[in-house]
């Protein structure tokens, strides 16, 4: 059951702290490759090459790795395992990044709260009036619920089937890494950063559908109005340009009774986007709270099903 220990130490220690956090390394991994092998020129080709070199010695390090914790004897490749697991979850660290906001919010400090928001969001912050700044965060932990735990775990389980969860998981990291750093539809990474978007596509298509229905049952156990949050999330799922991101959100949106989405300013430029969920009322700041009891209970049914899963093949 190393997959629930490791759910279970990101639930109470949120992100480790030390030693360098896996996904430091992967990203300065990343950025050796995109120096070695970017071009303007024969973008596509040099992209899917860049995402093999990147993938193949994110295995290889996750193999030695493993391999050097095993001379300790079993306990030490478990508790590597573990490590490498709990490091590939972001359940806590997006109640730990997002509460801050809701804290700031309430006690009518808006400066702060965007200056908060701003740190996980990609969108400018600077204008935004209270209401937007709640729902940048709550659009914040839909959208990441989806790539940061549930794909996650779903990557991790498949790899769990063929005794390589670790090595699956941080394919997967590494993959949305990738896709967070180069996968951009702009003049610089349009070609070569199309392979990365569409592996990262690819590896969440599934979770992100599985997600959604998770948190329509999940906000069922919460007495949330799951009726709603199906019929947006029907709806309002492909109502992004990404086929994955509108389906976490569109969730959200219905069981909490607000719109989220629609447009905003990234870099000073405006980007219209659709807007998802009815527009019931104005997001207010306990609106991230319900959003974390949303994550809670989500995350905890993801557990059960885990749990149901690798007892069955052992």
């Amino acid at each position: 059951m190393q997959i629930l220990a490791a759910l279970l130490l990101d639930a109470v220690f949120g992100d480790p702290k030390w030693p360098p956090h896996p996904v430091t390394l992967v990203g300065r991994l990343i950025s050796f490759y995109e120096k070695l092998f970017y071009s303007a020129a024969d973008g596509k080709r040099r992209g899917v090459v860049f995402c093999a070199a990147v993938l193949a010695t994110v295995a290889a390090a996750v193999t030695a790795g493993l391999s050097i914790a095993g001379l300790f004897g079993e306990w030490g490749r478990s508790a590597f395992s573990i490590y490498l697991l709990y490091a590939a979850l972001a359940f806590r660290s997006l109640k730990d990044e997002s509460f801050p906001v809701a804290t700031a919010l309430s006690s009518g400090d808006l400066q702060r709260a965007r200056l908060l928001v701003g740190r996980i969001v990609g969108r400018d912050t600077e204008r935004l009036d209270a209401a937007a700044v709640t729902r940048a965060a709550v659009e914040t932990i839909a959208e990441s619920y989806i790539d940061g735990v549930v794909s996650v775990l779903f990557w991790m389980t498949a790899g769990e089937l063929v005794g390589q969860a670790a090595l699956f998981a941080w394919l997967f990291k590494a993959a949305s890494t990738m896709d967070s750093m180069v996968g951009y539809d702009d003049e610089r990474y349009h070609d070569f950063g199309w392979a990365a978007a569409k592996l990262d596509d690819a590896l969440n298509f599934i979770p992100a559908r599985l997600g959604a229905l998770i948190a329509v049952c999940a906000g069922a156990l919460a007495n949330m109005d799951y009726r709603r949050a199906w019929r947006i999330f029907l709806r309002d799922r492909l109502k992004h340009k990404s086929p994955n991101s509108a389906h976490g959100e569109s969730v959200f949106a219905g069981l909490l009774g607000v719109s989220l989405g629609g447009g905003a300013f990234y870099g000073g430029e405006w980007e219209a986007r659709p807007t998802l969920g009815d527009d019931l009322r104005e997001p207010e700041p306990n609106d991230i709270i319900r959003a974390h009891h949303i994550l809670n209970l989500s995350t905890a049914i993801c557990a059960v099903l885990i749990y149901a899963i690798v007892r069955r093949l052992y």
